[in-house]
């Protein structure tokens, strides 16, 4: 699989709720702070989330949270070392008379359904294109870095594929995804403890794994799997359709590039 951010579970105060319940969208959480950052921006941070922050070449999530008369628009989710900030704003601020949320207070949490979904479904496709680089061949390709965003989706992996091969093994690479697509798969997400991961990884773990820690594992139907912090479909077969719309080879790294239907 491509590597991605270190996925082992955050030593800092936000719970991630999606670690083991990815179709969670609603949750209730308790305040722990809101402040004013530098440029203006709210951050609300909460005791646990549902919210994906941005990183792993994924999106961050959007939506809303809420308590009483206060609704919180959640625009922009990160993470700093285990803490997650929901940066938004409270609604009716413009004009003067938003109302915000009291430390220790719960709120309720509701992610953008839409977003997540599609979010998800892409980059399910990436650790689908994965598989599929191994399926059709090209064993000589080592996974790199991920890019799972929908103004431009791509994998990138070590190794190069020769230029008169090219066309070829962009048409064997959506062939092969849509294939797993149309069989389906049940898609596996869980934190276990690293020999256990190791062992659904196909017997190692990348190096950037800590050996005292416990990944989360992303293993779609009965391919090896690979640890990943991200949001992911229930099912391969929701993934619904790929197109592999380009391959690109240079300096020694090869970039496939694909997006899927809306």
């Amino acid at each position: 699989m491509a590597q991605e951010a270190a996925p082992a579970r955050p030593a800092g105060p936000t719970r991630l709720v999606y670690f083991d319940d990815m179709g969670a969208l609603r949750y209730s959480a308790t305040v722990l702070s809101v402040h004013l950052e530098d440029g203006g921006r709210v951050a609300v941070v909460l005791d646990a989330t549902v919210f994906h922050p941005q990183g792993g070449g994924q999106p961050a999530d959007t939506g809303v949270i809420s308590a009483g008369g206060a609704r919180f628009l959640v625009e922009d989710v990160r993470a700093k070392d285990g803490v997650v900030f929901h940066y938004g704003r409270f609604e009716g601020t413009e004009q003067g008379c938003g109302i915000g949320f009291k430390e220790e207070e719960t709120v309720s949490l509701e992610v953008d359904a839409e977003r997540r979904s599609f979010n998800s479904r892409l980059h399910s496709a990436g650790h689908l294109l994965d598989i599929c680089v191994h399926n059709v061949g090209l064993f000589h390709l080592q996974p790199g870095k991920g890019y799972h965003f929908p103004d431009g989706a791509f994998v990138e992996y070590k190794g190069v594929i020769p230029p008169d091969q090219i066309q070829v093994k962009k048409n064997e690479l959506e062939r092969e995804a849509n294939r797993l697509i149309s069989e389906g798969a049940k898609v596996l997400a869980s934190v276990f403890p690293y020999e256990e991961a190791a062992i659904l990884c196909g017997g190692s773990l990348p190096s950037y794994i800590s050996k005292d820690s416990t990944p989360r594992i992303v293993k779609f139907g009965d391919n090896p799997g690979g640890p990943c912090g991200g949001t992911h479909v229930a099912d391969i077969s929701i993934i619904n359709s790929l197109k592999v719309t380009n391959i690109r080879v240079k300096k020694g790294l090869t970039k496939v590039s694909y997006s899927i239907s809306p």
